[in-house]
């Protein structure tokens, strides 16, 4: 007997490879993919302004790294005795004005860079509803500044899709080389409240798939379907019953590897695993033959790796083994 219905993502015409670089923006679940990405050795680049929720701050956010904005003073506020910018995480905030600014200025600049070399984009839409200032700006970030300071309001996913079609527009015009990969991220925002996130999630959906439709360098991922309609179930959430837990993550980044990433970079992705997994091996006897042998197999991996990758970079793990 069956108990749950699994779905298999339809696998992109075009597909990731190991010497492709990927720049990744968004909710924490872009981050959590980012990480795994960075594990096998691929080139990322993670949300250079900070984890982003709303498709507004994320639009602007990719803007700014493209257009190498320069952040002065007048770009910044003060609260709770720190600086910080109303586009970015509190993770560029800092007791120094200065340093503030530095961050945000370096960060888009090492972004700039990649950007022009990037091969695919992915983004992850987490919520539809937005924190404006009286003044009408959208923030990325709320600072822990009291909820009456803004207004909150639920995008539209015709505004959604606007923003989403700008973007695109700016990212192929400044490397038409780019493939974008949009998605919704599987996190529930229930804070929001259980009919609201839904709202917020099917106005995300409705604007993606406007947005994807007759478009050849754009795809669409299921991670939020992957989650919420294939497992289905609590046991495969966090305990805040909110984030999909370390098993569910696995679960759709298998399904990740197998809709988006070439066979053959599979391959040598297994073998990065091994190499990977070897390292953090904790022998019982250091000095045993079988650890030797173990070592040595581990290093013909790394030094074959490298010289069928010369891209990539093995040379911890080759000294590790040696």
């Amino acid at each position: 007997m069956n108990f749950r219905l699994e779905f298999t993502p339809t696998s992109f015409e075009k597909k990731i490879q190991l010497q492709d670089r990927l720049f990744l923006a968004g909710s924490c679940f872009t981050e959590q993919i980012g990480q795994k990405l960075s594990y096998f050795k691929f080139q990322t680049i993670e949300n250079p302004s900070g984890i982003l929720f709303n498709p507004l701050s994320i639009v602007e956010s990719i803007a700014e790294c493209i257009d190498q904005k320069i952040y002065t003073t007048d770009d910044l506020f003060f609260y709770n005795e720190l600086w910080g910018s109303w586009n970015h995480h509190t993770r560029f905030s800092s007791i120094s004005q200065q340093d503030c600014i530095d961050k945000i200025n370096n960060s888009i600049n090492v972004a700039h860079e990649f950007l022009k070399k990037t091969d695919w984009v992915l983004l992850t839409l987490g919520s539809s509803f937005v924190y404006e200032l009286d003044n009408k700006r959208v923030v990325a970030n709320c600072h822990k500044v009291p909820t009456d300071k803004f207004t909150k309001r639920l995008l539209s996913s015709s505004e959604i899709e606007a923003a989403l079609n700008g973007l695109l527009e700016k990212l192929l015009q400044f490397n038409p080389a780019i493939k974008i990969i949009l998605t919704i991220s599987p996190v529930r925002h229930l804070r929001d409240g259980f009919v609201e996130n839904n709202r917020s999630k099917s106005n995300l959906i409705h604007a993606v798939h406007e947005v994807i439709a007759n478009k050849e360098a754009v795809f669409y991922f299921p991670a939020y379907e992957l989650v919420i309609d294939d497992l289905r179930d609590y046991r495969f959430f966090a305990e805040d019953m909110v984030h999909p837990n370390y098993t569910a993550t696995n679960y759709v980044w298998e399904k990740f590897i197998d809709a988006c990433i070439e066979e053959d970079t599979q391959l040598v992705m297994k073998e990065i695993g091994i190499i990977r997994n070897a390292k953090n091996h904790k022998p019982f006897n250091p000095l045993s033959q079988a650890h030797q042998h173990f070592k040595k197999t581990n290093l013909e991996r790394a030094i074959r790796l490298q010289k069928g990758n010369p891209n990539l970079d093995f040379s911890e793990e080759i000294d590790f083994f040696k």
